[in-house]
């Protein structure tokens, strides 16, 4: 039961290579880039959205942090639309890898900080040590807010992974319940396959919601050292 249940987070591989690689490339087909003088309706809809999501995203940044523009939509697309195709049959979802995630959420939270330090140092040090602490208290919340920093990137990957698998896992629970209470007692089947179709609507808004938040967080963790 544990094998089968958590089988499909296993990373796929192909004469013993793995092809998660494949898989992570697949996304970009679904972008197709503009190549005619009037776009045609997925191609409009596509970069409208674009728009709407860059426009929210970008309104609180300086014009340092709005270079990161194409950075961050770049993430909210390869996020949403990785997420999404792991809700399809028989296919697996990168994003429910801890490591991949650390991978793109320490190198981001990285430059930011970075950045931070670079162009802005008094205020990036002014948040080790609010203002009016008394000195008793000066090296402990040192010691915590420097935590608390070095938490950010972690809590980003864990957020992502936990989601996104809870929700595979809470499927493939109630799905295999579906298909035994199929043969035992087809109206509680019924109910629990309706139940099986509304979650299944949830992880798709789920999928899409996560990848909003990561990128979000990102953005305000720009926001803060720009």
């Amino acid at each position: 039961m544990n094998e089968n249940l958590f089988a499909s987070f296993i990373t796929p591989t192909l004469m013993g290579l793995p092809i998660v690689i494949l898989i992570i490339l697949l996304p970009n087909i679904l972008f197709p880039s503009p190549d005619r003088l009037i776009n045609n309706r997925l191609i409009s809809l596509q970069q409208w959205l674009i728009q709407l999501v860059l426009k929210q995203m970008m309104t609180m940044h300086s014009m340092k942090g709005r270079t990161w523009s194409l950075m961050l939509i770049s993430l909210i697309l390869f996020i949403g639309s990785t997420n999404l195709l792991g809700l399809l049959p028989h296919s697996f979802t990168p994003t429910t890898q801890l490591s991949m995630n650390l991978g793109m959420a320490i190198p981001l939270w990285a430059g930011a900080v970075i950045m931070g330090f670079r162009h802005k140092t008094k205020a990036s040090l002014a948040h080790f040590l609010p203002q009016g602490t008394p000195a008793p208290l000066i090296p402990m919340l040192i010691i915590i807010e420097t935590i608390s920093l070095f938490i950010q990137p972690m809590a980003l990957a864990v957020r992502l992974t936990a989601n996104i698998t809870a929700g595979h896992l809470l499927m493939h629970l109630i799905g295999g319940a579906t298909l035994v209470l199929a043969s035992i007692s087809p109206p509680t089947a019924m109910i629990t396959f309706i139940i099986l179709i509304l979650l299944t609507l949830l992880e798709f808004a789920v999928a899409l919601i996560q990848a909003y938040v990561f990128t979000l967080l990102v953005s305000l963790y720009l926001h803060d050292n720009t």
